[in-house]
């Protein structure tokens, strides 16, 4: 209360500041007998800075005056850098313990590179409504209006401003829809889908409607869009911003838990569905940085049963000839390419294959689109295509080629 925007603004970056550290700090604060609380990590985030330390004199350099003598005591034990030959690999890389042994195992000798750049704060990512607009002609009223804005090096519509912090209001077709915040990593899953117009296409999972909104432009507002979620307000809360995206071919359904007669009905009907799986979230930590430590989501051994099962009830919607997509915005195995090939050898993947496209904007490893910041800059993002063979039944009316009589 009683701030104005650009002193909120300073709170609001000196607390994430502390997040994004907060791995270091409590290895400092360890080590100097403090336990690790809010008020102690933001006393030694500002003596260990530049403006909070000095030269290493005076510990109330830069820190409140409301200091207590037990906190100026331990305070003046600390000095910069803020990272030290003793501190160990995981609190210098800002890894929590339960992500820790499981990134060394995926990673190797890379496993520096990939964690010191989920340490750095992310662009400002822009996808292009193309239902509105060209790249060319949003990038152009961005740069007019005096923001440094480049495309974006692998998804076509993608538009990309060095930081985020920006006031989003200002930036030109935002408020109308033109274009939309989404990170380079989440609009290339939603182009893998491949989606075209007048096909019947779903988003399994879609939340608030990020990859619904690019799935549509994709399909240029013809043929049938069907966004799913077991949450209904998170369905909900996609309906203005479709308004505003000019979006008008999406229908809506609530997945009920166990048995779903619509989706029963409708089983091997839909050309496309996509899969953006329930995860850890460890591939977005630079842009939520707090998000390693609250662990906002479930435990990882609660998480891979619900991917698997979610992978397999998606699966059972895709038409003979039909491509389903299983993306997450994680960097582990366990919750990627391991849920792929599970999957593929049950009964419900025996008709699918992976079947990566020829043509695509961002490299392919091993037949999987493998994101991560260290690489590609953006977002760290795990996409498989997969392919269902042709024959057999569908509901759409018809049988496939290769279907017996």
């Amino acid at each position: 209360r009683g701030l104005g925007p650009e002193e909120r603004s300073s709170v609001a970056a000196l607390l994430e500041g502390v997040s994004r550290r907060q791995g270091r700090i409590d290895a400092r604060l360890r080590a100097a007998g403090v336990t690790p609380a809010p008020r102690s990590r933001l006393l030694a985030s500002l003596r260990l800075s530049d403006g909070g330390a000095g030269d290493g004199g005076d510990c109330g350099v830069g820190l409140p005056e409301q200091t207590t003598a037990a906190e100026r005591r331990w305070l003046s034990s600390l000095s910069p850098p803020l990272e030290g030959a003793e501190m160990d690999a995981a609190s210098r890389l800002e890894c929590p313990s339960w992500a820790w042994e499981r990134f060394r195992a995926a990673y190797g000798d890379g496993v520096d590179a990939e964690l010191r750049a989920l340490q750095l704060d992310a662009p400002l990512d822009l996808r292009v409504n193309t239902l509105k607009a060209t790249r060319h002609e949003a990038l152009t009223a961005i740069r007019s209006a005096g923001f440094a804005a480049e495309r974006t090096p692998y998804s076509p519509v993608g538009i990309r401003l060095p930081s985020r912090a920006v006031a989003l209001g200002a930036i030109p077709g935002l408020r109308e829809g033109v274009v939309d915040p989404q990170d380079e990593g989440s609009q290339l899953v939603a182009l893998l889908l491949g989606a075209k117009p007048g096909e019947h296409v779903v988003d399994y999972c879609a939340g608030a409607g990020g990859k619904t909104l690019a799935l549509a432009a994709q399909m240029r507002n013809k043929g049938r869009l069907v966004a799913m979620d077991v949450d209904h307000a998170r369905l909900e809360r996609g309906a203005p911003r479709r308004k505003k995206a000019g979006v008008d071919n999406v229908q809506t359904h609530v997945i009920e838990q166990g048995k779903d007669k619509w989706l029963k009905r409708r089983k091997r009907t839909f050309d496309r569905v996509l899969v953006d799986a329930p995860c850890s979230g460890v591939g977005a930590w630079r842009r939520n940085p707090d998000a390693r430590w609250l662990r906002r989501t479930r435990p990882i051994e609660e998480l891979l049963p619900v991917q698997a099962d979610v992978l397999q009830r998606a699966a059972r919607l895709v038409r003979p000839g039909g491509t389903l997509v299983y993306a997450t915005c994680s960097l582990l195995p366990e919750e990627n390419e391991a849920q792929v090939e599970a999957f593929l050898a049950s009964a419900d993947g025996a008709e699918f294959e992976l079947a990566p496209p020829e043509h695509f904007g961002a490299p392919f490893d091993d037949g999987y689109l493998r994101l991560s910041p260290a690489r590609h800059g953006c977002d760290g993002f795990f996409g498989a295509a997969l392919v269902r063979s042709e024959g057999g039944w569908t509901r759409r009316g018809r049988r496939t080629a290769g279907a017996s009589c």
